[in-house]
């Protein structure tokens, strides 16, 4: 029996509450087989030096001041009734999360990798289900009241019971979370866990026990509450726009997480009511940065004084997210898509050139793989180690997936490419399938003919000049847009031929590819498996995937799993940008260079007196 539990059984049967003094010596050391660690990583690699004074990406001699106007991504078309964005009810206002610390933070280097904020340390368990968390006794909310492990312990708790299902859900394999000090939290995580449980709980914010105690948690209210970040609330106006405020004397600003970083005295957030007035705010100078979306905006959108003169600049930042799993899923479960010969004979009838030119300016790059723009991408022959996981299953699988994996027909881009229409019918005459009056009939007799499903009338203008494409080779193609709620049922049910989706993958994928590839998801309704893949071998390299112990295996196995994935012809990809479209009145300073996956702009840039003046903007 170790120290802890021996010194629990006794408290327990003397019926007493163990002194503090006696709890942290019995925490003093690590048991064996414990690991003690300064963060948490997914493979326990760190980028940053265990002595590390900031992050790579910041200037650490930025000056604080000014303000950052921005539009918000989500909800910028509406109003706001809540300043809890982690519960179900109400409509929370955009930056409402600023306000909270939380025990741990990830880079924005790095993914599945986080540093100490609130936890100066973590102790791991042989078996990594206990996590003991040591918390910095200087911690605190904006109103000097202590930030204690009983604070951490009641967050994690509410949020599992009370939180959205957002984060509820995330929390389902969390067992406990327990202060047995003031500044020792442990929790324990039952055995099914996902391997990025742990950070998903040191990332969880942390709620003042005192205030929700006062207050109900699950309501959504504009009274603002209690945090302990550099940021809280300051002026807003329902509808209209909230304030977030520096705090001049944060508990955490000289932590090396912080350095650098939140630079504005202010972060103010508008709100529009449509997409062209913010834009309009954004020419004027009420809002001071603006992240472009649309390409045709960034391609002709940009033609007005300012940017002529220099005033504001546009820039593309390097964006090194994985780019998503975007693209038409065919539902495999009808009989007409069984064959991936016809499966990827239709997507022969798709011109990416011509629509990429024509449609967005050239803006994007076409997708090729599940894992596009990360280096989970399979690319190549197999290596021998991918070889080594595929090579029990080569009965199964097709030749191709032991050589350089299929790639999209790349067209002349003239929107109807003959050789590519050829190439497209003489897959479909092999797959059996017959032409008889410009129609082309499956081989049970039936024409061949599916419906888009959509509910985005932006795709519109992509879809039916490939509908027209598809007229070409004898198939008939229909578009049907249908509601939110239809859209919804419709997908849960299956009921659909074919329709276009984004899944965002995990930098770190693992069991949780089941719900989009696993042959189980493929026969539960609901599930996200919506292309109704199911095949074994599939199957194997998830599990190959969950069980990886370091990123270079866990490579191999993903990279071995794309092959699979794209032999199999369940979609036709769409394309990605790789880059973040940023506009901004040149009144700011920043590091010289941006961080791997996001741009940067609230975390690490600051407001430039000089140049301010200089264009003669003052901002919001």
């Amino acid at each position: 029996m170790t120290r802890r539990r021996a010194l629990a059984a006794l408290s327990s049967l003397a019926g007493l509450v163990t002194p503090g003094w006696a709890i942290r010596a019995a925490y003093a050391a690590p048991e064996p087989g414990e690991v003690e660690s300064r963060g948490l990583s997914i493979f326990g690699d760190f980028s940053e030096p265990p002595d590390f004074r900031s992050f790579a990406y910041v200037n650490v001699d930025a000056p604080k001041g000014g303000t950052l106007t921005v539009q918000p991504t989500v909800n910028s078309n509406g109003a706001f009734d809540s300043f809890n964005p982690f519960i179900l009810r109400g409509n929370p206002a955009a930056g409402a999360a600023m306000i909270y610390d939380s025990l741990m933070v990830e880079s924005l280097d790095e993914r599945d990798v986080a540093y100490g904020l609130v936890a100066e340390k973590v102790r791991i368990s042989a078996d990594r289900l206990t996590y003991t968390f040591f918390l910095r006794k200087e911690a605190r909310f904006h109103d000097g009241s202590p930030l204690t492990a009983h604070d951490a312990a009641f967050s994690l708790n509410i949020i599992k019971t009370e939180g959205s299902p957002v984060y509820s859900q995330l929390l389902l394999d969390l067992e406990s979370a327990v202060a047995v000090a003031d500044d020792i939290l442990v929790v324990k995580l039952a055995p099914t866990r996902s391997r990025k449980l742990p950070l998903i709980v040191a990332g969880m914010p942390i709620f003042s026990k005192a205030y929700y105690t006062a207050h109900k948690f699950n309501e959504s209210s504009l009274e603002p509450p209690l945090g302990s970040s550099g940021y809280k609330i300051g002026k807003f106006e329902a509808g209209r726009y909230i304030s977030l405020v520096r705090v001049a004397d944060y508990w955490g600003k000289d932590l090396p997480v912080n350095v650098g970083q939140g630079n504005f005295d202010v972060v103010r957030y508008e709100y529009y009511g449509d997409l062209n007035v913010a834009f309009e705010a954004f020419k004027s100078g009420a809002i001071s940065v603006h992240e472009e979306f649309v390409s045709a905006n960034w391609a002709k959108g940009y033609d007005f004084p300012a940017v002529r003169d220099g005033r504001i600049k546009r820039e593309l930042i390097p964006d090194h997210n994985m780019s998503g799993m975007q693209g038409w899923h065919f539902n495999t479960r009808r009989a007409k898509f069984k064959d991936p010969r016809i499966r990827e004979a239709l997507g022969y009838a798709f011109d990416f050139e011509w629509s990429n030119q024509n449609l967005f300016y050239g803006a994007y790059k076409r997708t090729t793989s599940y894992f596009e723009n990360s280096d989970l991408k399979a690319e190549g022959p197999p290596s021998a180690e991918e070889l080594a996981l595929l090579e029990p299953f080569r009965d199964r699988l097709p030749r191709e997936v032991f050589g350089e994996p299929f790639r999209p027909p790349v067209s002349d881009g003239s929107g109807q490419d003959r050789n590519l229409l050829r190439k497209a019918t003489e897959l479909l005459l092999a797959a059996g399938c017959t032409r008889k009056n410009g129609v082309m009939l499956l081989p049970d007799g039936e024409p061949l003919e599916f419906e888009f499903l959509e509910h985005q009338q932006s795709l519109e203008k992509l879809i039916l000049p490939f509908i027209k494409n598809l007229k070409l080779i004898g198939v008939n193609a229909s578009l049907r847009f249908v509601d939110s709620a239809q859209w919804k049922r419709r997908l849960d049910d299956y009921d659909f031929d074919v329709m276009s989706i984004r899944f965002i993958v995990v930098y770190t994928p693992g069991d949780d590819l089941r719900a989009f590839i696993g042959s189980k998801a493929a026969t539960t309704p609901g599930s996200q498996n919506y292309a109704g893949v199911a095949d074994p071998v599939v199957d194997a390299l998830i599990e190959k995937a969950a069980a990886a112990n370091s990123r270079a295996e866990l490579r191999t196995v993903i990279h071995a799993l794309d092959r699979v994935l794209i032999a199999g012809r369940y979609w036709i990809p769409h394309y990605y940008m790789g880059a973040f479209r940023v506009a901004y009145w040149d009144a700011f300073g920043r590091p010289e260079r941006a961080p791997r996956f996001d741009p940067g702009i609230g975390s690490t840039w600051w407001w430039d007196e000089e140049k301010a003046k200089k264009i003669h903007f003052v901002g919001r």
